[in-house]
């Protein structure tokens, strides 16, 4: 896939996003691969369990780098009220499952699922803000 916007920022963004994606898979096999394999403990195990983590926080930090990078106040606007929905329905939908797994009893919610779960709320409320102005 090939980003074909003419945004200077958007088009760092999307590609700073796909190297932290391609990091964060190769961090998976290799902590996965790691722990089946070869059983790690002590310190070993701490930094490997965390390691697939580093470039989940590093994208974060892209978020607000492109919000700093970007020119136009409109992208801007489209891009913070669509992170800002994101998080609200993944707050929502935590809370709900929480108490849901409390009263319940349904799965539990594996911690390293809230982002993935939040990309998929900020994906869907980006694509609903943009939608609203055209």
């Amino acid at each position: 896939m090939i980003c074909t916007t003419n945004n200077p920022a958007a088009r760092r963004f999307f590609l700073r996003f796909l190297a932290t994606m391609l990091v964060y898979a190769v961090c998976i096999v290799i902590a996965v691969w790691s722990f089946v394999h070869n059983h790690p403990t002590g310190v070993l195990a701490y930094l490997l369990a965390v390691l697939p983590a580093l470039p989940i926080v590093a994208m974060l930090a892209l978020f607000g780098l492109y919000l700093s990078e970007e020119k136009d106040e409109f992208q801007r606007a489209i891009f913070t009220e669509s992170m800002l929905w994101g998080t609200g329905a993944t707050l929502a939908a935590t809370t709900v499952w929480g108490f849901l797994e409390n009263f319940v009893h349904v799965p539990h919610l594996q911690l390293f699922l809230v982002f993935p779960l939040y990309c998929f709320f900020w994906g869907i409320s980006s694509s609903l803000v943009q939608l609203r102005y055209k």
